[in-house]
Parts: C-alpha cells; structure tokens; sequence
C-alpha cells in the first residue's frame, strides 16, 4: 500500500505566519522522506504543502501539457503562481509567505488536513464550515466512485 498522510490537525498561526506541524502528521510526512516541501494556492481558497518528492510528480506531468495550447498555458500558470519552496524550521515549525497567508484568508487557526499524498491547509472556520455543510456522502460516492471496476473498493452499507 502507497504511502497516505492521513489526519486532521488544528494548529495555531503565530504572529509570523509560522506553524508548528503537530509530531502525528510529521512522522507520516517522513515517510514520505519529506523534510523539504513545496507550498502552493488550492484549487479553491486554502494551500496545499506537498513533500518535495511530490510536488516535483505533480510538476513533471504538468511539464508534459502541450505548450501551444492556451488553456494548457494559462492553467501552468495559474496553477505554478505562488508556490514556494520551504524546509523545516526550528521547532517543527513552516513559515508560510504572508500571499499566501492571504489567499486562503488565514489568520490564527488552521486545519492541516491530510489528503493522500499532501496536506490542504485551510482557515479553520472555513474548513469546519465546509465540512458541516449537509451533502449525502452515499450519493457523492455512488457519483464518483459508482464506476470504479477496480475491486479494491469495500460495499457501502
């Protein structure tokens, strides 16, 4: 089984801009042998901090999208705007730049949210205001997952 960063962590920005990563979330990142990340806007307004490793899979197959096709160019672009490389500070901790900070409106909490192979970074307010939204999971998953012939997903009950 592929490594997975799992988990949700509510943390507390510092005047800075510095988060301190919580041990549980850091110990899954090393098995990613991350001590190096790249940081980076979502699709929607929260960051997302990818293990270097990562984050240069997700820049090798965008390098391979047709350059003479506007759409291809103009998502590069959009996609690639901000991200920015960080390591691992004293502490434990990860200064985000404050554009960033901006951009998913981050003030002084956070959830770092593991999504499979990197973490979302959301306001908390927003992030518990998303996820207290009333969505029926059985339909979302019979939506996205109701052709998946790949055997591996258990029945829903």
């Amino acid at each position: 089984m592929q490594n997975q960063i799992l988990g949700e962590y509510p943390c507390k920005v510092d005047a800075k801009g510095r988060v301190r990563l919580p041990s549980a979330l850091l110990k899954q990142l090393e098995d990613f042998g991350a001590h190096k990340f790249v940081v980076n806007r979502g699709f929607k307004k929260y960051l997302v901090l990818y293990p270097e490793k990562v984050w240069g899979e997700v820049t090798e197959e965008i390098e391979k999208l047709n350059q003479f096709v506007e759409k291809n160019r103009i998502f590069k672009r959009l996609f690639l705007r901000g991200s920015t490389p960080m390591t691992l500070g004293g502490s434990d901790r990860i200064n985000f730049p404050q554009s960033l900070l901006d951009y998913a409106n981050i003030k002084n909490e956070v959830v770092l949210a593991g999504s499979g192979d990197r973490v979302e970074i959301w306001d908390a307010e927003t992030y518990y205001a998303m996820m207290d939204e009333d969505i029926d999971l059985s339909a979302l998953a019979e939506d996205v997952l109701g052709g998946f012939s790949g055997g591996g997903m258990p029945a829903a009950s």
